[in-house]
C-alpha cells in the first residue's frame, strides 16, 4: 500500500503514453502493489499487455472498454454510451480499495472526442482515495486536468517511423 497517492498525466502527440503507464504498472506489481489498467476507447485486441495480465494476476488487472476500431467521429452516440458506462465502472473500481495504482488509459482522448466531460475526469481525481496513485493517459489533456494533477509529462513527437510507412508492430505498438 502506498503512503500517499498522487495523480499523474501522460499526454502529448508522441508515442509512449500507454507504454509509460504500463512501465509504472510493472514496477508497482514488482513491489506487490495491486494495479488496474482501465482502458477507454480501446476495443479489439488482444494487445500485448492483455496477454501478460493473466500471468501477473491477481496483482495486475486490465479492463478493456470501447468498440473494435476507432471512435466513429461522424456519430459518437454509441461510443459515448460505452464511455459513460465505462466511467461508472471506473469510478467504482477506483474507490473500491482493491487497487493501489489505477490507470485510466486514453481517458484524455475520450474527453477530446466528447465521449465524457472534463468535469467527470475532475470528479475521478477528487474521488481518488488518499493512498491510490491515479494515472490518466491520452493526447490533448484538458488544461483543467493538467492543473489538477500532481505530475504531468508530455510526450513530444520528434520523429516517428509511421511516417516512413512502418505499420504498428506486434509486441511493440500492440
Amino acid at each position: 500500500m502506498l503512503e500517499r497517492g498522487c495523480t499523474q498525466v501522460y499526454t502529448g502527440n508522441g508515442k509512449g503514453k500507454t507504454t509509460a503507464a504500463l512501465g509504472l504498472a510493472l514496477r508497482a506489481v514488482g513491489r506487490g502493489l495491486r494495479v488496474c489498467v482501465f482502458q477507454f476507447i480501446k476495443g479489439g485486441g488482444p494487445y500485448g499487455e492483455h496477454l501478460v495480465a493473466d500471468k501477473l494476476s491477481p496483482f495486475f488487472t486490465i479492463i478493456q472498454t470501447g468498440r473494435p476500431g476507432w471512435v466513429n467521429t461522424r456519430d459518437i452516440s454509441a461510443d459515448q454510451l460505452i464511455a459513460q458506462e465505462a466511467l461508472v465502472r471506473a469510478r467504482e473500481l477506483l474507490t473500491s480499495g482493491d487497487f493501489d495504482l489505477f490507470i485510466c488509459d486514453e481517458i484524455n482522448g475520450a474527453v477530446g472526442f466528447g465521449l465524457i466531460d472534463v468535469e467527470q475526469v475532475l470528479e475521478l481525481i477528487r474521488l481518488k482515495p488518499e493512498k491510490v496513485e491515479l494515472v490518466l493517459t491520452g493526447r490533448n489533456a484538458h488544461e483543467r486536468v493538467i492543473e489538477a494533477a500532481d505530475l504531468v509529462t508530455e510526450m513530444c513527437e520528434i520523429k516517428h517511423y509511421y511516417k516512413a510507412g512502418v505499420p504498428a508492430r506486434t509486441g511493440i505498438e500492440m
